[in-house]
């Protein structure tokens, strides 16, 4: 005859059932916690992650490459003639200035065209920037130029050159295409700081010595020089590479500390108070200065200067 189960066995029945489900529920409730804190872990740093990346990405080289070559080599080709044709006119007075200007106006014209048609990413605001900043000079330059042919054979050549300087759409033209430039070198350093996030870079607004200077990658100092060649609205033909390179010889040859230069500023200023830098420095003493540096794949840092 089965013996039939007791209040007490009852109650120790649900008491122990009772606390497999708390058991059990506390350990899922345990697990569930668990994952939403390591969720919550991993989400944060992913979110670190793709936000670095993003940025980093957003100065891709393939994005610098085309930049280079729909925008920046478009306005090299206007600037290369700007500083042709000046030239030209420096050496024959009695040259067509009106003609001469009338060329040029039409290559601002067809540039422009060019530059401003171009497409550069949402994620790149810098390369965006520099876009815009060169169709601006481009249409100052066309305006400027095109304004001052009428008057241009009725004065000097002479006369013509300087008071075509001074114009201030020819200011302003060369600041917004100084302002370009520092863009596109800013873009360049964010593209460097992908793999070398520890870059150390100098404050365009500060003097720096030329100690710090030389602790500098290529990189960082095209950038400075951009920066201060846009401060200094030094408007010439040639690259910040090339100014770069030969601030680098003055000082390793020992000639900025005979002349008691200590800072990179009164270097340069030597440099462009001398005319001593020129367009292809930087490709001419690349493989003695350079060989070691992290550089992206673009023209003006592998192709020899043209003539």
């Amino acid at each position: 005859m089965e013996k039939q189960l007791t209040r007490s066995d009852y109650l120790f029945v649900l008491i122990f059932i009772f606390m497999l489900v708390l058991a059990l529920g506390t350990f899922f409730l345990g697990v569930r916690l668990g994952q939403e804190r390591s969720e919550a872990k991993y989400a944060e740093l992913f979110s670190k992650q793709t936000n670095a990346a993003q940025e980093y990405s957003a100065y891709h080289q393939q994005y610098l490459v085309s930049y280079y070559h729909t925008i920046y080599q478009p306005y090299r080709e206007f600037q290369n003639s700007w500083f042709d044709k000046l030239n030209a006119l420096e050496l024959n007075r009695s040259a067509d200035v009106s003609l001469i200007l009338k060329d040029l106006a039409k290559l601002a014209k067809d540039k422009y065209g060019e530059v401003s048609s171009a497409s550069m990413p949402d994620s790149s605001p810098l390369l965006q920037e520099g876009q815009q900043n060169y169709a601006k000079s481009l249409k100052l330059f066309n305006e400027a130029l095109s304004g001052f042919q009428s008057k241009a054979n009725a004065i000097p050549a002479a006369q013509a050159l300087d008071e075509l300087n001074k114009d201030a759409y020819i200011v302003e033209a060369k600041k917004f295409a100084l302002a370009a430039q520092q863009n596109y070198y800013d873009a360049i350093v964010k593209w460097n700081a992908a793999d070398h996030p520890d870059i150390k870079l100098a404050d365009p607004a500060k003097p720096l010595n030329v100690t710090d200077w030389r602790a500098l990658s290529l990189n960082a100092k095209n950038d400075y020089v951009a920066a201060m060649l846009a401060a200094s609205q030094t408007f010439r033909p040639f690259t910040p590479q090339d100014m770069t390179s030969r601030i680098d010889e003055m000082v390793a040859t020992g000639q900025a500390g005979k002349m008691n230069l200590n800072q990179v500023q009164p270097v340069a200023d030597v440099l462009l108070a001398t005319d001593a830098v020129r367009t292809g420095d930087f490709i001419r003493s690349k493989s003695r200065w350079y060989a070691g540096e992290t550089l992206p794949q673009l023209p003006f840092f592998i192709d020899e200067p043209q003539p």
